[in-house]
């Protein structure tokens, strides 16, 4: 039996939730930041998937490098919507924990796959 990917399962529940405020955004007229949001968001679950099938593992610590990369913009995007009273507290914290959990679990896949490399 195939072990779950957390990871993966993550990220794609996260870039939902990216769809679905972008389409809350937009309702609102705002159209510049959630784009902005929207393709990084999303971008990290579609890079996790890449790394996925991955040539070797410098590529797969490229992925995830760039998909690291990709969650800390979003989350930028957040806090700049969220301070420009476009998103409401509890929407920003439910989005900020989920960003910061996919950073943290980036980190280490990141980590444990050099570690890996290096052996």
């Amino acid at each position: 039996m195939k072990s779950k990917n957390v990871l993966k399962d993550k990220s794609f529940s996260f870039s939902i939730g990216m769809v679905e405020l972008y389409k809350k955004l937009t309702e609102n007229k705002e159209f510049v930041m959630s784009k902005q949001l929207l393709r990084r968001g999303t971008a990290v679950g579609a890079l996790i998937r890449e790394a996925e099938f991955a040539q070797s593992k410098p590529d797969f610590i490229s992925k995830l490098s760039i998909a690291l990369k990709e969650a800390n913009e979003t989350h930028y995007w957040l806090e700049l919507l969220h301070q420009t009273h476009y998103m409401g507290d509890d929407r920003f914290r439910t989005y900020s924990e989920q960003s910061h959990e996919l950073v943290s679990m980036l980190v280490a896949s990141i980590k444990t796959s050099k570690l890996k490399l290096n052996k």
